[in-house]
């Protein structure tokens, strides 16, 4: 019993969150600030549960676990059976987010009990005029000096801002210094983890007058001073669907694959038994449809598609990023060959693949 899942989300409600994502279409719970929407996650920080069909009620992990490889697919590791492989969220940043770093897959798996390392990226929604990222340290910067002005209370000098907009999309490798600015709503595909270090929090304090714990040795441990001067925002590579139709190839790495994609009418895409797919929708809304029926879909929502649900059409005038965990040669650099892309573009444009 095969169909298109939509998901109930787990609300974050941390001290950054406002009401934003009402904006999206969001019934959010009352009286509180929500800072994030978990869409589709496993993690048993914020768990989703299955929100339509016959397994309405079912949580993520329990789905996984009946369903099996007709759910994530048979190309994809036995460990992704153990634990799902992303985490889907939409963030509000109705204030700064701390500046922090993510850790790599070993280093998380040594000191977070087994937890996976957390790479992510951004695709901006909204942002108000001016609106900024923190992507990575300034050049020149060394963990002597990153150290040395945290503890002289400046380490905003050693930190690089970028102004975004709306439609930009952003790769954050694990080991890069970032921080989402005030006024920015945001789509985010990431690791299945909650591994996050705080080096500095604007010395805030909490309902309770408390600081956030800061993991300042972690941090320095993790970040890569190496990476100053990377591309902060990603372009990607355009491929014709027909009709008014095309795809952005945007991220591929060997946790996942986003591409944005733009639909004016009708396309086909093959759930084909081999991984499954998830689409987050941000803009407009349209259908779904599948050998069992039809499913409406609209801005704000996300719905994971079954690696074997087989034929699906995507009909409507609607954006999404589609998120799964690609083969690179086979999902990603075939495809945009065949679309005349030489190789030396692929490696330029899409972010992730050097």
């Amino acid at each position: 019993m095969l169909y298109p899942f939509k998901f109930k989300p787990a609300y974050k409600d941390y001290m950054w969150g406002g009401r934003n994502l009402e904006k999206l279409g969001k019934e959010l719970p009352p009286g509180i600030k929500v800072a994030e929407s978990w869409e589709v996650s496993c993690h048993p920080d914020g768990v989703s549960t299955v929100a339509n069909g016959p397994y309405e009620g079912t949580p993520l992990p329990e789905l996984v676990r009946k369903l099996g490889r007709k759910l994530i697919g048979t190309s994809l590791p036995e460990r992704d059976l153990a634990k799902f492989p992303l985490l889907v969220k939409f963030i509000d940043a109705d204030n700064d987010l701390s500046v922090q770093v993510h850790p790599d897959d070993a280093y998380a798996q040594a000191h977070e009990n087994g937890e996976y390392g957390k790479n992510e990226m951004w695709y901006i929604l909204s942002a108000e005029p001016g609106a900024k990222l923190i992507y990575d340290v300034v050049p020149g910067t060394t963990r002597e000096s990153f150290l040395q002005a945290l503890k002289e209370e400046r380490l905003e000098e050693c930190l690089k801002y970028v102004e975004v907009s709306a439609g930009d999309t952003i790769n954050i490798p694990v080991g890069l210094v970032h921080a989402i600015g005030k006024g920015i709503l945001l789509a985010e595909v990431q690791q299945n983890s909650n591994t996050t270090y705080r080096v500095y929090d604007y010395n805030r304090v909490d309902a309770n007058g408390k600081k956030r714990p800061l993991h300042i040795e972690k941090a320095l441990d993790v970040i890569d001073f190496n990476s100053a001067g990377r591309r902060e925002k990603v372009e990607g590579l355009r491929v014709d669907l027909g009709g008014n139709c095309y795809k952005v190839y945007k991220i591929a790495n060997r946790y996942f694959s986003v591409e944005l994609c733009e639909i004016n009418g009708k396309v086909e895409e093959h759930a084909d038994g081999s991984r499954f797919f998830i689409y987050i929708f941000t803009r407009g809304e349209g259908v779904i449809g599948y050998e069992g029926g039809e499913l409406p879909v609209r801005c704000g929502e996300t719905v994971l598609i079954p690696a074997a649900l087989g034929r699906i059409s995507l009909e409507g005038n609607f954006t999404a990023l589609k998120a799964y965990v690609p083969d690179i040669e086979e999902n990603v650099i075939a495809p945009l060959k065949k679309a005349g892309c030489t190789m030396e573009e692929i490696l330029d444009k899409v972010d992730g693949l050097k």
